[in-house]
């Protein structure tokens, strides 16, 4: 009787064990996914590369809000004309934008420092910090991690999304 106890506790703890393991994988995919969609864009928190930042200054051509998976939340996402090209931007959260008072429209005169990257084949800007008129918004610290990311303790929300 004894040994059958002794085996059911063992097995108990085995069982405990892979499901703690389980859910603890779960926890760190989930804050290190920082990708716009996790079907088929990069991650822009990985491929955000300090060594490829640089400042441009443009007008805003489109503002278009990209879903997270399930749709719960969406990122802002920017077509802005510069001197020299049509440049896609990613910015971050719509909430944490809104937090910041910040609203972006079609004509607006903004200037955007982020770390350029090719998303899709095409040039793109992960961006860390926002300009619009007197207002800066920043989004990214110098390493391009999410200022609204629970990661670092710094995000409004504790880290529910990991937009990038």
């Amino acid at each position: 009787m004894k040994k059958v106890q002794l085996i059911i506790m063992v097995v108990l703890w085995v069982v405990l064990i892979f499901a703690a393991d389980s859910f603890a994988q779960r926890g760190r995919r989930w804050q290190d996914n920082s990708g716009w969609d996790s079907s088929n864009q990069p991650s822009s928190g990985r491929i955000y590369n300090p060594a490829t930042v640089e400042t441009v200054d443009g007008t805003v051509v489109t503002v278009d809000n990209i879903s997270q998976g399930g749709g719960m939340f969406y990122g802002i996402h920017l077509v802005v004309r510069t001197q020299s090209e049509d440049l896609s931007v990613h910015l971050g959260p719509a909430w944490y934008l809104d937090a910041q008072g910040v609203q972006i429209a079609p004509n607006d005169v903004i200037t955007i420092t982020g770390s350029r990257v090719t998303l899709d084949g095409q040039p793109a800007l992960i961006a860390s910090e926002m300009k619009k008129g007197d207002t800066a918004v920043k989004l990214r610290d110098q390493n391009g991690f999410p200022l609204w990311s629970g990661r670092r303790g710094s995000g409004p929300r504790g880290g529910c999304c990991n937009w990038q």
